[in-house]
C-alpha cells in the first residue's frame, strides 16, 4: 500500500507519517518530499535555501525533478517488492502549493506531475484538516521541512489558498482522498487516520 500525508504547514504531517509507518509494520518504508534519494536530498537544501530566489515555475520544477528521482529510485522498487510506503507530502502539495497558492496554471503542473510520477499514484491519500491559524501558530518557531522554511514565511492568506487548493482535491478524488481532522492530540490524531485507513 502506498500512503501520502498532505495538509497545510504545521498540520502535523510527519509526526503522523511516522506513526502510520510504524503502525504498518518494520518493513514499511517512509520518505519525505523532496528527498530521500541523494540527488532529492540536495534538490532539498536548494529549496530550503531562502537567500536564492526561485520563481514559480523554476519551483515547480525543482520539485518534480526530486519526486522523479524517488518514484524511479525508491517508491516504485519498494512497491514491486511488496512494502508499504508512506510519504510526506507528494504530487497533491505541488498541486497546492505552486498551482493553487503560487497561480501557476493547473495543467502545466498537472503534465509536469505526471512526467514525474507516471502510473505511481498513492493507493490512499490522508489530507490533515487544520485552521490555517492553528498551522501556523503551531509552525512559527520551529525547524521543520524545507517545504516549510520557505512557505511558512508567506503568512496566513497563503495558507489559506493552500488549504483551499487542498480541499478541492478532496472534493474531486473522494475514493483516494481521505480527509481527517487534525485537532486533537497526536494520539487522537493517529486514531482518525487508522481508522479512515482500516487499520
Amino acid at each position: 500500500m502506498f500512503v501520502t500525508l498532505e495538509g497545510v504547514d504545521g498540520a502535523g504531517k510527519s509526526t503522523q507519517a511516522r506513526l502510520l509507518a510504524d503502525a504498518l509494520g518494520p518493513d514499511t518504508l517512509l520518505l519525505r518530499e523532496p528527498g530521500g534519494t541523494p540527488a532529492g536530498e540536495r534538490l532539498r537544501d536548494l529549496l530550503k535555501d531562502g537567500s536564492i530566489d526561485l520563481t514559480p515555475r523554476a519551483e515547480l520544477m525543482l520539485f518534480c525533478a526530486a519526486r522523479a528521482e524517488l518514484v524511479d529510485r525508491v517508491i516504485a522498487p519498494a512497491l514491486e517488492a511488496g512494502r508499504h510506503v508512506v510519504c510526506d507530502r507528494f504530487v497533491d502539495s505541488t498541486v497546492a502549493y505552486q498551482g493553487g497558492a503560487r497561480g501557476i496554471d493547473p495543467g502545466l503542473v498537472a503534465t509536469l506531475n505526471a512526467a514525474a510520477v507516471g502510473d505511481c499514484m498513492p493507493d490512499r491519500t490522508i489530507l490533515l484538516r487544520v485552521d490555517t491559524g492553528v498551522a501556523v501558530e503551531r509552525a512559527e518557531g520551529r525547524c521543520e521541512s524545507p517545504i516549510s522554511d520557505r512557505f511558512e514565511s508567506e503568512g496566513a492568506s497563503f495558507q489559506d489558498r493552500i488549504a483551499a487548493a487542498f480541499e478541492r482535491i478532496a472534493a474531486a478524488e473522494p475514493q483516494r482522498v481521505a480527509v481527517v481532522d487534525a485537532a486533537g492530540g497526536v494520539d487522537e490524531v493517529h486514531g482518525r487516520i487508522a481508522e479512515a485507513l482500516g487499520l
